[in-house]
């Protein structure tokens, strides 16, 4: 059977793709409790998921008919791929499909963060029109990017794409991967042309002294990479920006950091608790707060949907 189920959506045109190559497409949203019997009762052979459904090794023992995982995305954690290989099924992803639109992402908060956008777009709608000149005066001390230094923890495709917009802005990177040696980035720009750059990889340590603002770029980890030692160790005003993934920082911590004055600000996109992230961060007038939309995009959709359809069609064609 060739029946795809896209539990977690999947874009029109990734749909259509999948159609033309002989595929019935279900974008029906089933729960999870639920996912085994769907699973088995339509015949399912590939099913799709984001990161709101989970694929661990019980669905895999019990739906023999499936020959394909899919992730639209990067991170695989919520899926036990090498158990699902062990058994006989693939498991694919999308690594570079969304890398540009969760690097724009990032920006989009430092923005906010350095121009007080997240704290003046809930205050303005009650102040307004009776504080106008209060809130100007409040928000009045913004910063610029440009000649700022950028933090990059974690150097993959992200962290590179990440790297790119800094270098364009006018900002100065520094970054820590600790399985990458230095890496040259080509910036593109209209009308063909380009520049190269040379990234040196530094040390942890040094990328947290050093950083006017950190950028989180990690998988998944079983321990904080961001704790209370690290927030220590940064600049005092420094801000920082976590779209990777939720529990490589301490959300405790952070909170502290941000209360005391450590921190000026942080952007989160993801959280240790989704989807319902702690009140504390949630309500917290220095947090700019995005519900995990780094690869929400539009073009980064259409990307992603056409890789797996075309990954699936090379396995099972």
């Amino acid at each position: 059977m060739k029946n795809v189920l896209a539990n977690d959506g999947i874009s029109n045109s990734g749909k259509i793709a999948l159609e033309k190559n002989g595929f019935n497409v279900s974008t029906t949203t089933v729960a999870q409790d639920q996912l085994i019997n769907y699973i088995n009762k339509e015949k399912i052979s590939v099913i799709l998921v984001r990161s709101a459904t989970t694929v661990r090794k019980d669905l895999i023992d019990k739906c023999p008919d499936l020959k394909i995982i899919g992730r639209g995305g990067v991170g695989m954690d919520n899926i036990d791929v090498e158990y699902a290989r062990i058994k006989g099924i693939d498991v694919i992803n999308t690594p570079a499909a969304s890398s540009a639109s969760v690097a724009e992402l990032v920006f989009a908060h430092l923005y906010s963060g350095v121009r007080f956008l997240h704290e003046s777009n809930r205050t303005m709608p009650l102040e307004g029109d009776n504080n106008f000149k209060g809130l100007k005066k409040s928000y009045a001390n913004g910063i610029e990017l440009r000649g700022k230094t950028i933090g990059i923890i974690g150097f993959g495709r992200i962290g590179r794409e990440t790297a790119k917009i800094a270098l364009g802005v006018g900002m100065n990177v520094l970054v820590y991967d600790k399985s990458k040696e230095d890496i040259d980035l080509t910036l593109s720009f209209s009308g063909n042309k380009t520049l190269n750059f040379e990234i040196k990889i530094s040390k942890l340590n040094d990328v947290l002294k050093n950083s006017d603002f950190i950028s989180l770029h990690v998988p998944a980890q079983k321990s904080f990479v961001i704790d209370k030692k690290e927030f220590d160790l940064m600049k005092d005003g420094a801000g920082l920006i976590n779209a990777a993934r939720g529990g490589v920082l301490n959300e405790v911590e952070l909170v502290s950091a941000l209360d005391s004055g450590k921190l000026s600000f942080a952007g989160l996109d993801t959280f240790e608790n989704e989807p319902k992230p702690a009140v504390q961060l949630l309500m917290h007038p220095k947090i700019s707060l995005t519900p995990h939309i780094g690869a929400a995009t539009n073009e980064a959709q259409d990307r992603i949907g056409l890789e797996l359809a075309e990954q699936i069609s090379d396995i099972l064609n």
